[in-house]
């Protein structure tokens, strides 16, 4: 247990910092530079980093389609009462999407590890991959919603350079290519600095953020969607899937993630209520650290 608590608490440091940070130098830190520079320079090398880092295997993929499949499901059934819940376009795109946006690879990854051990690593980093694609797709696409409209939205999920980067990495793991160790400790210094960059800017709007201020309806319905209908959703499915235990352990937990500091990215760079969106994350982060106890109780029953 001590393992797993320290691998979620490891990463609340560069939360703090960012939070000092701004605290500190308020206006002269601009939020915007930052997110800018963040997602459309640095998360290419994290994409290339994180693709490249094991080689894609086809037998893997059944565990990210299962995945994929439980998030889809989730946000049909978003669809159908968000709308009626959320008048407010913003409101409504935050609604749509940021629960199934979870932190799959900086907590995900390292969380599985202390759970299952190393064997688990292939089956993260697949279930990672989907991820990447279901925050640079839906994820841009319904962040953007809130300012823009649909075929502009569409347009914003084209331009992001780190959906091209994740479709040329796997491309180019598909067809064994190995880098060198040159290219991969270059690749991998961005891919920190990102992860990096991104925890400072979670901190920096963490600061002047003001929960009880907030829509108090749209933090039940993230918190209800994330850690309620999302678990019991997978925890149905995989119960009638013939898959290794692991393998569900792995599909469940990764499900169970707290929002990922992605979705301030997204929601800064479009103008959707950051804010907001960084106080669902700090929320879902405190209550991750109780739920994820009753989530490996529930593991035994899979």
């Amino acid at each position: 247990m001590s393992s797993i608590i320290l691998s979620i608490l490891a990463i609340y440091v560069f939360i703090v910092m960012g939070y000092l940070a701004k605290m500190s130098f308020k206006e002269q830190i601009d939020d915007k530079t930052i997110t800018l520079l963040n997602v459309y320079f640095l998360q290419v090398f994290l994409t290339f980093w994180g693709l490249l880092l094991h080689p894609v295997d086809i037998t893997l993929l059944y565990a990210p389609s299962i995945y994929l499949l439980i998030v889809l499901i989730a946000l049909i059934f978003s669809a159908l009462f968000a709308a009626k819940l959320f008048r407010e376009k913003k409101e409504y795109s935050i609604a749509m999407v940021a629960a199934i946006i979870g932190n799959t690879g900086n907590l995900g990854i390292p969380l599985n590890i202390a759970i299952f051990g190393e064997a688990s690593i292939p089956y993260t980093t697949v279930v990672n991959l989907v991820n990447v694609f279901v925050v640079y797709t839906l994820g841009v696409y319904f962040y953007s919603r809130g300012s823009f409209d649909a075929k502009t939205s569409l347009f914003n999920i084209v331009k992001l350079p780190i959906l091209w980067a994740a479709i040329l990495a796997i491309y180019l793991s598909a067809n064994h290519y190995e880098p060198s160790k040159e290219i991969m400790k270059m690749l991998m210094m961005g891919a920190y600095a990102s992860m990096t960059m991104q925890l400072f800017l979670f901190g920096i709007y963490l600061y002047g953020t003001k929960i009880k201020e907030l829509n108090k309806q749209l933090i039940a319905w993230v918190m209800f969607f994330k850690f309620l209908l999302l678990p019991s959703l997978a925890f149905f499915i995989l119960s009638y899937t013939e898959l290794d235990k692991m393998i569900k352990g792995v599909v469940f937990v990764e499900l169970m993630m707290p929002l990922a500091v992605a979705n301030v990215n997204l929601a800064s760079l479009y103008e959707c209520k950051p804010k907001v969106v960084t106080a669902l994350v700090f929320l879902s982060s405190l209550l991750f650290l109780g739920v994820i106890f009753i989530g490996i109780d529930i593991l035994q029953h899979l």
